[in-house]
């Protein structure tokens, strides 16, 4: 799935949003503190388990007690939880968060964030729980998602702040790593961002190991997530998964964690021309993250004086 870009429009609005959030406790260094920011937006963070439908089916009670919305239709959370998969929520009525406690510590930062984001952004507020007026279009939810998403790359990493630091930092795996253990997010999110921010010929990729698939992969889309700068997305727009795919398992050994290679990849740009990136692929043993940046055309010369 290939990350959706939004417009400058929507960044600059969002991008005021989150500054007047985190201008309010003073732009504190990374990382930063969600329970601080719960409390000044008078937001409650509480979990369920999808696992468990007695919690459910408790949480619903409870909010049903609370409020006449969820009390018009007291399986609505149920139903939410259930058809869209959902790892957390907003209530925004209620002023709640709530997540799955079955999602990790550090998982669980960004989906608290993600729900955050559609907090501070204004048009969401009707997307909340379904619209009973009309039905969200794929299209449109996708946007929603992606804009709340933003939003929460721009608090986790604190807007500006994280720029700067990768801007001082080598284009390498390693960096990614670095950056992660400073701001205290994953390095999924992380290598997300990192190429997101960045103003050159960037690319990145979460995938399952290169050599070792898994029983639901599809070399049709090989990839869980491919992301691209916006430069990048500009100029390679007929750049695919299976493209940086192959490019990985040329270079990848089959090891079973560490940093699995680096190598020379090519691509070819709008035009048809090719041009030589620098991949790197580092796994976790759960996921396989690449970041590739670009090196130059396969045609340069260098002048020897």
């Amino acid at each position: 799935m290939r990350n959706l870009l939004l417009d400058q429009y929507a960044t600059a609005d969002i991008d005021q949003f989150v500054g007047r959030v985190l201008a309010d406790p003073g732009n504190p260094d990374p990382p930063l503190k969600l329970a601080d920011l719960r409390e000044l937006l008078r937001l409650d963070k509480a979990f369920y388990s999808s696992t468990d439908d007695s919690a459910i089916r408790e949480v619903v009670h409870n909010l049903r007690v609370a409020g006449q919305q969820v009390l018009a239709r007291p399986t609505i959370l149920k139903d939410v939880i259930g058809k869209l998969g959902l790892k957390a929520l907003l209530l925004p009525d209620r002023r709640r968060i709530l997540i799955d406690s079955a999602v990790p510590d550090l998982k669980q930062r960004w989906s608290e964030a993600h729900e955050i984001g559609h907090d501070l952004i204004p048009w969401h507020a009707d997307t909340m729980l379904g619209d009973n007026k009309s039905t969200l279009t794929p299209s449109c939810h996708e946007q929603i998602e992606a804009e709340a998403n933003y939003a929460a790359g721009q608090l986790l990493f604190l807007q500006h702040r994280f720029v700067e630091d990768v801007r001082s930092l080598s284009p390498n795996i390693e960096s990614v790593k670095q950056l992660k253990d400073r701001y205290q997010n994953t390095i999924a999110t992380t290598l997300w961002r990192y190429v997101e921010v960045n103003t050159g010929l960037v690319v990145g990729a979460i995938s399952g190991h290169p050599h070792r698939p898994s029983s639901d992969f599809s070399p049709r889309n090989p990839l869980r997530y491919f992301i691209r700068s916006r430069a990048f997305a500009s100029q390679f727009s007929g750049a695919t998964e299976a493209d940086v795919f192959a490019g990985m398992r040329a270079y990848c050994n089959d090891s079973a964690g560490g940093l699995l290679g680096h190598g020379e990849v090519r691509l070819f740009d709008n035009s048809g021309h090719a041009h030589l990136f620098q991949f790197e692929t580092f796994f976790n043993r759960y996921e396989a993250l690449t970041l590739g940046y670009y090196l130059r055309s396969p045609h340069s010369t260098v002048s020897v004086s």
